[in-house]
Order: structure tokens, then sequence, then C-alpha cells
């Protein structure tokens, strides 16, 4: 089975030389513009391919990349910041100021902490070729930040040329200044990448730390190839046929731990916040009494037992909606989550106006993690009366279909589950699906309160008062069941012992790797 997965890539010469980093992403990587998409995999690409002007160390910190560092004047209105010597785009052309405003704009349109960011910044421009001015009516204290993390959008740094184009349509080239060059000719949509080192890359002077510091490359290639089914890609590590695992099925985890020729461990420490995510403008699930009757039949026990195979050091339950052990988390409104009765949650069917209405779940196959919770989540909402269908589909499916708005009966959805990482749910300012009305994420939620609070959380200087006002968000959003929290825990990812010097960070990091 290892080898017909492997036999599905491209052949490429020398592709088992200790120069190839072979590596099975969690699903295949379809979309190839990090400002168009939320998507984790086109994130990890984005990443590689890309550089922004911060970037984030292994307790999220951020640091400068791209950029020397910053000056900081005029009551915190103006940031000052100067462009390391050298930077160069993959075909060859320096890397200038301008390329910057251009894609902080392209940026700005789509990120939606950016959008916390827009009404504070009047103008981002290029004084010459190696500065930028940001120009703020209110001071932003995490500008840094905000340029520098990976969550839910990187700021890719492309040519002006591209990056002028509309925000909401991807790119037709991808060409950043990163330390991996991806090659077009060789992607296979949902199926194969490859990358190779950039040569003309110069890394920062520093140790690798999250993804700050220096990116250093020390392998000629890294090659992604999707494997859907668990059990092959754990095969497949086993023979050697491939290097790396980002997530391997919980299941398959004793077997790997059993060979001394792999190493499994934890290397986001962060770890995944789950989320059954709903669709507030149509359908069954646009009812509030509804809505809770879900939330009241989940057990998040069950599902983190599940996805983690029993390993009760792995998951956090009762979890929230901020990421347990961060600064925001909390007990606020627990007592709403479930699991309650089937007899209790079928009389608050009833008291929603609840009469079997078809409730449509899209469920991923090739993510380890939908593909566990799924069947689960279907079988305990069928036990408390409700009409769900379980929509297999992959990956790339889904990410189109979850955008559409219409009534499940008319081809829409009424849920899906999902696990960001822990990270983009550290507070109320990364939270991705916290927000709301014109800010709000697809399931597209409308609940003004929960803004106010959220600006109220951003506009506070009062690290007391911070935490008091995520409490209220947590509170809220459960009330209003802004998305069903099913519990938070660590994924290890499984490698051959060839590989030295991995990272430990939110995201899987290919710099600094060596292989034997």
């Amino acid at each position: 089975m290892a080898g017909a997965a492997a036999m599905a890539a491209p052949r490429i010469a020398g592709a088992n030389s200790p120069k190839v980093i072979r590596f099975v992403p969690r699903w295949g990587l379809a979309q190839l513009d990090p400002v168009v998409t939320t998507d984790a995999m086109t994130r990890q690409f984005g990443i590689m391919v890309f550089e922004s002007l911060y970037s984030v160390d292994e307790v999220l910190n951020p640091r400068p990349q791209m950029v020397e560092g910053h000056v900081i004047d005029d009551d915190g209105r103006r940031w000052t910041m100067r462009l390391r010597e050298g930077l160069r785009f993959h075909d060859g052309e320096p890397v200038l100021a301008r390329d910057c405003v251009a894609s902080v704009n392209r940026w700005l349109a789509r990120d939606l902490l950016a959008q916390s960011l827009r009404p504070r910044l009047d103008k981002v421009e290029a004084v010459d070729d190696r500065t930028l001015v940001f120009r703020l009516n209110r001071p932003f204290p995490r500008l840094d930040f905000a340029l520098g993390k990976a969550q839910p959008n990187i700021l890719p740094v492309m040519p002006q040329r591209l990056a002028a184009n509309d925000s909401a349509k991807p790119v037709n080239e991808v060409i950043g200044s990163g330390p991996f060059r991806f090659l077009p000719d060789q992607f296979k949509v949902a199926s194969f990448a490859a990358f190779e080192a950039f040569e003309n890359y110069g890394p920062r002077d520093e140790p690798a730390n999250g993804t700050a510091g220096g990116r250093r490359v020390r392998v000629a290639r890294v090659e992604w190839n999707a494997i859907p089914d668990p059990g092959t890609a754990v095969a497949a590590l086993l023979t050697g046929e491939v290097d790396w695992i980002d997530s391997p099925l919980a299941d398959l985890l004793p077997r790997l731990r059993q060979n001394d020729r792999v190493m499994v461990d934890v290397i986001d420490r962060f770890g995944f916040t789950t989320i059954l995510r709903l669709n507030h403008a149509s359908g069954p699930t646009a009812n509030l009494g509804i809505r809770q009757a879900i939330m009241a039949a989940i057990d998040q026990s069950e599902i983190m037992h599940a996805v983690t195979g029993g390993d009760a050091a792995m998951y956090t339950v009762p979890a929230g909606v901020f990421v347990a052990g961060g600064p925001c988390a909390s007990n606020a409104g627990l007592e709403r989550l479930g699991p309650r009765g089937t007899t209790e949650v079928r009389e608050m069917l009833n008291a929603a106006g609840y009469q079997g209405e078809r409730l449509v779940l899209l469920h991923p196959t090739d993510n380890v993690f939908a593909t566990t919770a799924s069947p689960i989540i279907v079988a305990r909402l069928s036990e408390c009366g409700m009409n769900v269908d379980d929509v297999a589909m992959d990956q790339g499916t889904l990410m189109q279909r979850r955008n559409s708005r219409q009534d499940p009966a008319h081809g829409g959805w009424s849920m899906f589950a999902l696990n960001p990482s822990g990270v983009d749910h550290l507070d109320p300012l990364v939270a991705l699906g916290l927000r709301n009305g014109k800010a709000a994420w697809i399931g597209w939620p409308n609940d003004p309160r929960l803004e106010e609070l959220r600006d109220a959380w951003i506009n506070s200087k009062d690290a007391g008062e911070q935490k008091r006002v995520a409490a209220a968000i947590q509170s809220r959003a459960l009330e209003q069941v802004t998305y069903v929290p099913v519990g938070q825990y660590v994924q290890p990812s499984a490698w051959r012992n060839s590989l030295h010097g991995i990272v430990k960070a939110n995201v899987p990091i290919f710099w600094n790797v060596e292989k034997d």
C-alpha cells in the first residue's frame, strides 16, 4: 500500500537522497496563496516559500525577520522599519520597500486580525528602497506581532506586481523570498508538492526559534506527498519511503513508538483547539435553540479520547473558546457545555421548534481529526433525535462547499468539525472563530455584543481587565453558540531518526533540519 502511494507521486531523480525530506502533510495542498485562504496546509506552504516582516518564536513573542528592527515614536503612532540588506525574490529581483507596502496592503484587505489594525492605520509607505513607515492614528502596540504571526493568514511578502492584484483572487505566480522555492511544474493539486532550497537566501545570524531566527536550509529538497489513508502513511514511514508524518492517527502511535528507527514527539506545544463550526446564516442551525441543543449533546471527553487514542495526558476537557493554559483561558460559561442526557436534549429541540429538518455535516475523509470526530458527532446528535446527513468528501471539496450560504437542502451545509491551531484562539485579538458580523469567518455568526467586548479587550491596557473581558467573551460565545468547542489536544508528529534539528513551532518547519 505504501508503495502504491509513493507511485502516485511524480518520480523525481534522487528522491531517496539524504538531501531530500519526504513529508506527509495533514491533507493535500490545494491552494497556493496564503492571503486568500485560512487553510492550514496553505499556511505551512506559505511559511516555507514567503517571508514576513516579523515572525514569532516558540512562545509567540514577535521578532524581526525581514527587517533589522523598528523605531517607535510620535507616542506610538509611527513605526519605522528598515529591511535587511541582500533580500532577494526567487526570480532574482531585490526585495524593496515598495514590494512590502503592496504586500501589507493586500494582506490588510483579507486577514481578520488586520481588520482590527486597519481603523488605526492611516498609511503604510516606502520612504526609500529599504525603509517602511506605518503611520497610525491610534497606537497599536502589537503591530509587530500582527505582522509576524502565522494565524489565520501570514503576511506573505511578494513582488509589487503580484501584490497589486485583487486580494480576493489567488495570484498567478508563486514568488517569495523565503528559504525554499516552490516548483510549480511538479505540483499536483491535493497530492504532491516539491520545494528546493533557494540558493540566494541569506538567513538571519541567529538560532532558529519557532518561525523566528535563522532559517538555515540544510537539505536540497522537500517533497510533500499526501497519503489520505493513515495506515498507508505509517507503513511508508516504517519502511523509509517517507521521512516525516505531520499527524499520524492516534491508534497507530503505539506501533510507531515500538520502532527504534522512528521518533514520536509533540512539536506544537499549543496543540489544537477543536471546533464544531455551525452555519448561523441558513438552515436549522440559524436557530439559537437548535445550536444550544447541539452543544448540549456533544461529549468533549468522548471525542478527545478517540482522537488521542485514550491518552488523557494529551487532551484538555472541559475546554472553552480560548486555548488552555493561555492568558485568556477561564471557566466562564463552561456549565453550558454538554453532555446532557438524551431526554433533556430532545426537550431543548422541541422548545426550539425542531421538526426533523435535515442537518448536513461536511466530513473530510482525508482529515484525520474530522474522520475520527465526525462519526461520533453524528451518532450523538442522531441519538437525540436530529436528522443528520454525514456527507463525505475530501478536504479540498469541503473548502469550496463551506463558502456556500445556501440552505442545506439546496447545496449548503449545517456544520463541520475542524482543528485549528491552538494559537488561533490564544486571545480575542487573534481568535478567528469568535468574530461576528462583517468580520465573521465561515459560519457567519452575527452578535454585535461579542464585537463590542472584543474592542473593549483590545483597547484595555490593564491585564486584569483584559482577563475579565475575555471571560465575558467566552460566556457570551457559549451562550450564543458561536461555535461548539469540542476539546483541546496536542498532536504528536513522527519522523525517521535520520532527521535531526526539527524545530518546535506551531507549524512544521523544514529549515534547520538535517538528514543522514
